[in-house]
């Protein structure tokens, strides 16, 4: 199973000439967050899988060849999809994400189970 990570959106992307396999997709831009829901690294563009999306909006996140398969179709050209809104994290639960997974100092983690 591949990872699945927390983003937070922080915008969206508008394209005005994309490729057709895109054509209904909205796109938005999202921060990476760590198993504390804390920023790491560079944002990034992703698919929005949902459809329900918004900035602010807490966002599980899929990348590769899981990132296609969030969408019906056979090629879709993604490498990122947003596949999960979060509407919450129990403290027990960050306790199981970071001690799950290739976690590095910063409390990050990269399997959520």
């Amino acid at each position: 199973m591949a990872p699945v990570r927390f983003g937070r959106v922080i915008g969206r992307v508008v394209c005005s000439l994309r490729d057709p396999d895109l054509e209904r997709m909205k796109f938005m831009a999202v921060q990476p967050l760590n198993a504390k829901l804390q920023e790491r690294g560079s944002p990034y563009i992703a698919a929005d899988a949902t459809s329900q999306a918004g900035e602010g909006d807490v966002v599980l996140v899929v990348f590769s060849g899981e990132a296609a398969v969030a969408f019906a179709g056979d090629h879709t050209p993604v490498d990122a999809s947003i596949v999960g809104l979060v509407d919450r994290v129990s403290v027990e639960q960050l306790s199981l994400l970071s001690t799950a997974g290739n976690n590095g100092e910063d409390g990050t983690s990269n399997v959520l189970s």
